[in-house]
């Protein structure tokens, strides 16, 4: 299979509102997610494959610190290397716009994605209770550091 990565452009918001659908209890809208084109604190990028979109990957920045919006993947092109692409744009991202660590919540039962996030150099530092509904559940907190930073103490 051969894998696109590309920046977020409006010909690919009907696909990822289809795919917030599939993929979450509490979806990102059509306009939230045309939103994100327009914010400067905010990069998408877009995995196209076999003639349409397999995933997504958003984040946004504030000062040094990069946050995980969202990562999706089509349930048709996981475990096929999507998810891993994804990160790694997010990684490259982040290293060029000098940020010093990324971080994600993600649900404490999804241990697919949780072992992919391991295995791309994310480690668990906290959990946040009750975090997502529909259904209730807390999160891991990940965090990847960037550049040989380390956590503030």
């Amino acid at each position: 299979m051969n894998v696109r990565i590309e920046p977020l452009r409006e010909a690919h918001l009907d696909a990822l509102a289809e795919l917030e659908r599939c993929c979450f209890s509490e979806p990102w809208t059509r306009a939230q997610l045309a939103e994100e084109c327009a914010n400067p604190q905010a990069a998408v990028f877009v995995a196209s494959a076999d003639g349409g979109v397999a995933g997504y990957a958003g984040v946004h920045t504030v000062l040094d610190e990069a946050y995980i919006t969202n990562v999706a993947v089509f349930p048709q092109f996981r475990r096929q290397g999507v998810g891993r692409l994804l990160l790694r744009a997010l990684d490259d991202f982040c290293v060029k716009k000098g940020m010093a660590f990324i971080t994600l919540e993600v649900r404490a039962s999804n241990s697919a994605a949780i072992a992919l996030y391991r295995s791309c150099g994310y480690e668990a530092v906290g959990t946040r209770r009750h975090f997502y509904a529909r259904p209730a559940e807390d999160a891991l907190l990940m965090t990847k550091y960037f550049q040989n930073a380390g956590p503030v103490v």
